[in-house]
């Protein structure tokens, strides 16, 4: 199975490319919000993208699905865990950076999941029953991308801004959720790290 190519670019398309490694093409369709990262780049060039790959008895053809972060994936995979949405429809929808998708999700936002493109009132109910409380990593995925400088205080900072600005906590509550997580586990070394120790604190 195929988790991850880098090759050059032998053809850009409106929603895939075409990608040349070891002699062999791969089509890769991307989601719009990755096709927004590449755009720039043009035939020739190199790129490199982690891949989610599907083949089906019903859909015999295998489909490569192509994103930037290895986050990226795993968040799609989650996304078509939901009912009614596979993975050409979720191509398809997720027309914004994986960030907002989550921070909808977190939020109980209907109204946000229902701008994306194929998902209607009924969809983003199942999506929000299926996946809130399991999406709060996901919202750094943005900030991820840059290289940030490491830290504990560093990256507190970072879920901080993620708990109160993107998924609506409350300053004093995301506080203390911070510090509560330090004090099961004081030896964290990234905010994905961190979320994923408050909101496991959070359930029990």
């Amino acid at each position: 199975m195929i988790g991850y190519i880098e090759g050059k670019i032998l053809k850009m398309e409106a929603e895939r490319v075409l990608v040349l490694a070891n002699q062999v093409g791969y089509e890769i369709l991307l989601p719009a919000f990755v096709l927004e990262t590449v755009k720039h780049q043009k035939v020739g060039d190199e790129i490199a993208l982690y891949v989610f790959y599907q083949q089906t008895e019903r859909q015999p053809k295998p489909i490569l699905i192509g994103f930037n972060l290895e986050a990226e994936k795993e968040f799609f995979q989650s996304f078509i865990s939901v009912e009614d949405i596979g993975p050409l429809k979720a191509v398809k929808a997720l027309s914004v950076p994986v960030s907002e998708v989550a921070g909808a999700i977190e939020n109980r936002d209907i109204q946000s999941l229902t701008r994306l493109k194929g998902i209607g009132a009924r969809t983003a109910q199942k999506i929000i029953a299926t996946l809130e409380g399991k999406m709060g990593k996901f919202a750094l995925i943005r900030k991820a991308e840059k290289p940030e400088p490491a830290g504990e205080e560093n990256f507190s900072e970072q879920v901080f801004e993620v708990l109160v600005k993107q998924l609506g906590h409350k300053t004093s509550d995301a506080k203390r959720m911070i510090a509560d997580a330090y004090e099961r586990k004081p030896a964290m070394t990234s905010p994905e790290e961190l979320l994923d120790e408050i909101y496991r604190g959070e359930k029990t």
